[in-house]
């Protein structure tokens, strides 16, 4: 018999199930490639007004985006039953630093070369409001896809996400402020006294966390938490829970 996901990791899949589905509508809003191009002309696109968005949700509702609403995470979610090895985060989470920090310094220096951004448009190289709406485009999408996809096969769980994804440097700065001023936000809280060391929440967490050690330290916080809530809802003893509360 086939053991049924729970309720809310349903729901979560599906939405990045859908949200993965529309990524051929939605890709440009999501491209670094675009945000380039417009700080080259002067133009605010859609793309940087999405991780200006995402950085501000992060403040309040950590990286929720990444579990819940991005198409790499279905993307993971579909790769995960071929390659289920955990990924060493320490050896390769800094490659992100190093391509965000790229871009971000030409996206910058874009703009300051252009004189300012001057005009804003979010339909910027989206006319038609899909993103790939003409043979060549499926280039680029397919691209991104065999990056995201490879990485996961070849290096283990949610490879690409560790080292590739240019908008979770956002969330994780965004994440970091909150944490420095402590105000309420979506967290994880847990209850170290009713754990029984099972190592269920680690060994299905997504994001390869030691979460049986997080939550022994009754320190739930993590930079690479996605608050996608497989460790909530994977243990038996109800330790760990959402919580909207201050704290770090």
């Amino acid at each position: 018999m086939i053991k049924q996901l729970p309720a809310r990791q349903r729901i979560r899949r599906l939405l990045v199930l859908l949200v993965f589905l529309s990524f051929p509508i939605t890709m440009n809003y999501l491209s670094p490639y675009v945000s380039l191009y417009g700080s080259m002309n002067g133009i605010i696109s859609a793309s940087l007004v999405m991780f200006a968005l995402m950085f501000i949700s992060s403040l309040f509702l950590g990286r929720l985006w990444c579990g819940w609403l991005c198409p790499g995470s279905a993307m993971g979610d579909i790769a995960e039953p071929i390659n289920r090895k955990p990924v060493n985060i320490h050896r390769i989470g800094w490659i992100k630093w190093v391509v965000w920090s790229i871009w971000i310094g030409m996206v910058i220096w874009m703009a300051i070369t252009a004189g300012g951004y001057k005009s804003v448009n979010l339909l910027l190289l989206t006319e038609k409001g899909i993103a790939v709406d003409i043979p060549e485009k499926f280039f680029m999408y397919y691209l991104v896809l065999a990056l995201f996809f490879g990485l996961a096969f070849l290096v283990g769980k949610r490879a690409g996400c560790h080292t590739i994804c240019w908008m979770s440097p956002f969330m994780i700065l965004g994440r970091k402020l909150r944490n420095l001023f402590a105000w309420p936000s979506l967290r994880l809280k847990a209850n170290p006294d009713a754990c029984t060391d099972c190592q269920t929440c680690t060994r299905g967490c997504p994001m390869s966390l030691d979460v049986n050690g997080m939550v022994k330290l009754n320190k739930m916080e993590n930079s690479d938490c996605i608050l996608c809530g497989t460790c909530i809802d994977s243990c038996n003893q109800k330790v760990i829970r959402y919580a909207f509360s201050s704290g770090k």
